[in-house]
């Protein structure tokens, strides 16, 4: 078995290093000038096509809306109307479907993780769906 150098492992390391550094700083959050803050942007996508009864009406969504989701985030939120496809993972078709975006900007994650949780529970048991795509992303805002 050939011996891996000191020189041959110590450019290894560092690699792995700038690596890991590389994506650590992808995480981090960034450095916002005033008025702005750090907040989390989650963009919550809800697709409406329910298997074997049709699709969620804008009087369900309206109401989920209520009843799930302006209960736990009062402070604002923003809806918008989407197009989404994805490729299932049982048949292998590529399905679309209308779908609803839900943006949200939070100033605490961890406070703000168990209701995000719980909304994308919640719709998914409402309206038989097999799961509720989740974006987090640091940005700067200001209102």
């Amino acid at each position: 078995m050939k011996q891996i150098s000191d020189a041959r492992r110590a450019r290894e390391a560092a690699a792995l290093l700038a690596l890991t550094l590389s994506l650590a700083a992808c995480a981090a959050q960034p450095t916002c000038v005033a008025p702005a803050s750090r907040a989390t942007q989650v963009d919550l996508y809800f697709g409406r096509d329910i298997a074997g009864s049709g699709e969620v009406s804008d009087a369900q969504w309206a109401q989920f809306l209520d009843q799930e989701v302006t209960l736990r985030f009062p402070a604002g939120l923003t809806v918008s109307d989407a197009r989404g496809q994805y490729r299932d993972t049982t048949t292998g078709r590529i399905d679309r479907e209308r779908s609803k975006r839900l943006t949200i900007l939070v100033a605490d994650m961890t406070s703000a993780r168990p209701a995000l949780d719980a909304v994308a529970e919640a719709y998914k048991k409402r309206f038989q769906q097999k799961s509720v795509l989740r974006i987090e992303a640091p940005v700067c805002a200001a209102f």
